[in-house]
């Protein structure tokens, strides 16, 4: 089974020849990664990754404009303020060069599953508002916030279809809610403030044939349902160290969306205790070795992992997703 389809089988609710692997390594490792494999390209070479998480493209505003709304707004910017600040075009095509070029690499000469982030709705504002202003804002400026959600679900759709375009196979929303025990702030909110303009997209990107998947930090367990019925058909990183219930996803929503995740790199990878990281590792490939994960880290691998330590949990992954296989 080639890795792209290994991936798809997994999304699919299907049970792969093996779990397929991946893991943020490329942020803050590059230079050892590097010195000790050549390139971080040779590390995924060398462990077979089977996805490629693809960053690029346009970004939302421009720096320059937020600035000049920054400080003619006494160094703040609110969401009447925002308002009059343009977004970019998202359709200029040399922006999405460098997402072409990650597509060529991974999907078409390595055969790899590919997916592009874009920026949720909370997580988007909160470079312009900060996140605690951002928090109050929800409730003091509930129609404004509404109005800028919107423009963003619509900047974010073409971004989406570029993207598709250009051969990715799922779009990947970063929008982190989660706190370490709940949500930052109530349900009720998520509901009428950030559920509407998230539906907008997972609607168009599964109308397109395509997959979509949620990056959301922390605890979120009291808007899993609501998650479920904005379709989501990936879920990452489901932080078991933030109080996320493993076994709670396993009874209920084992067939509704699939995990990315099980390397947590908050309490488990880059900490030397290699005991645990065998442990964990072991624990998670075997709990899910008939499927319903796409193995990765929780996050980017912090640079307090030394290389001896990232090359042991690979080297165990590698040959543990076979074994059980």
């Amino acid at each position: 089974m080639l890795s792209r389809e290994r991936v798809i089988e997994t999304i699919e609710h299907r049970k792969p020849d093996r779990v397929p692997i991946y893991g943020w390594v490329r942020a803050n490792l590059d230079a050892q990664i590097t010195q000790a494999f050549g390139s971080c390209d040779a590390f995924e070479d060398k462990y077979e990754f089977d996805f490629a998480h693809v960053f690029g493209g346009p970004a939302t505003f421009n720096s320059e404009a937020l600035q000049k709304a920054r400080v003619e707004n006494g160094g703040i910017i609110d969401p009447p303020a925002l308002l009059d600040v343009p977004m970019t075009d998202p359709n200029v095509a040399s922006d999405y060069q460098s997402i072409a070029d990650q597509v060529r690499h991974h999907k078409e000469q390595r055969g790899r599953f590919v997916y592009v982030q874009t920026p949720g709705f909370f997580e988007a504002m909160n470079g312009a508002f900060g996140i605690e202003n951002h928090l109050a804002y929800l409730l003091m400026y509930p129609d404004e916030i509404k109005e800028i959600y919107a423009r963003q679900a619509r900047w974010t759709l073409e971004f989406a279809n570029n993207c598709l375009d250009l051969g990715c196979d799922m779009v990947h929303v970063s929008d982190d809610w989660g706190a370490q025990w709940g949500l930052l702030f109530s349900p009720k909110v998520w509901w009428e403030m950030i559920f509407p303009y998230h539906k907008q997209v997972t609607d168009a990107v599964r109308k397109r044939g395509a997959y979509v998947s949620l990056h959301t930090d922390g605890n979120n367990m009291q808007v899993l349902d609501g998650i479920v019925e904005l379709g989501y058909d990936v879920l990452h990183p489901f932080q078991v160290s933030a109080g996320m219930d493993l076994d709670l996803y396993r009874s209920r929503y084992m067939g509704t969306f699939v995990v990315m995740g099980g390397l947590d790199v908050q309490t488990t990878i880059g900490f030397g205790n290699f005991d645990r990281l065998r442990d964990e590792i072991t624990g998670i490939l075997t709990t899910f070795r008939d499927g319903g994960l796409l193995f990765c880290t929780t996050h980017f691998v912090q640079d307090h992992c030394t290389i001896e330590e990232l090359t042991y949990a690979y080297d165990l992954v590698y040959g543990l997703v076979r074994e059980l296989a």
